[in-house]
């Protein structure tokens, strides 16, 4: 698999009556990113571009330019409904009960 390609595809939802955009990859997030508006670039929108500019220069992982670009699209409501759930070992909180 190549290095900047992310292991699952981040599902962007513009709304109703719009088809699903996957991006699959850190050189498609960084298109979206760039034709984002700049009046809405906020620290979110800048955080999520420094991550996947690190990428693209091989100074961070492909995955962890995937959060911060699904965390991008979760704050602008633009990740897709089915993407919303947490995904095993990211962030996820487990609760274990004290055994007597």
């Amino acid at each position: 698999m190549d290095q900047l390609h992310f292991f699952s595809p981040v599902r962007i939802s513009r709304g109703q009556g719009h088809p699903a955009e996957e991006i699959d990859s850190v050189a498609e997030a960084m298109m979206f990113l760039r034709k984002w508006p700049t009046g809405r670039r906020g620290p979110v929108y800048q955080c999520a571009l420094n991550c996947c500019s690190a990428a693209l220069s091989g100074q961070m992982s492909a995955e962890e330019a995937r959060k911060a670009f699904t965390g991008f699209a979760r704050i602008t409501r633009l990740l897709d409904d089915d993407m919303a759930l947490p995904v095993p070992g990211e962030g996820e909180v487990r609760v274990h009960a004290l055994r007597r």
